[in-house]
């Protein structure tokens, strides 16, 4: 492929499986800032926290129950951000280790899905 096409490789694009899209776009929006809109075709959409993925809440896929492949989201502060998720409705299903080499955590959304936050580790002084 061409390098001239800038950020070839990069996750662009994300459809996520919702029971409940209200309830899917005020967890998403609230906890991680995402940007949700009404598409031209009515379904509901998302750019990420920093307007670099977008994606729909796709009703016609089944919830990503299992790990299949494990999606993150960047956070400043995974501990914070775990506290967040819990307060807006979503479980925690692994603890958050902040001394370990990478600082994640897997949690469920208030529909179902699993996903992870991962935050990166400060560089020692």
């Amino acid at each position: 492929m061409s390098e001239a096409i800038q950020g070839y490789g990069k996750i662009v694009y994300l459809e996520m499986p919702p029971r409940n899209g209200e309830k899917s776009a005020t967890f998403y929006r609230t906890v991680f800032g995402w940007n949700v809109r009404e598409r031209g075709d009515g379904a509901t959409a998302f750019d990420d926290g920093v307007g670099q993925v977008s994606g729909i809440w796709a009703t016609s896929l089944q919830l990503a129950e299992q790990p299949g492949h494990r999606l993150y989201i960047s956070v400043d502060d995974a501990v914070e951000s775990a506290s967040a998720i819990e307060d807006a409705g979503g479980t925690m299903v692994e603890e958050i280790d902040p001394s370990a080499v990478d600082i994640v955590g897997m949690f469920r959304d208030p529909t179902g899905n699993l996903l992870g936050i991962h935050q990166y580790k400060p560089e020692s002084a």
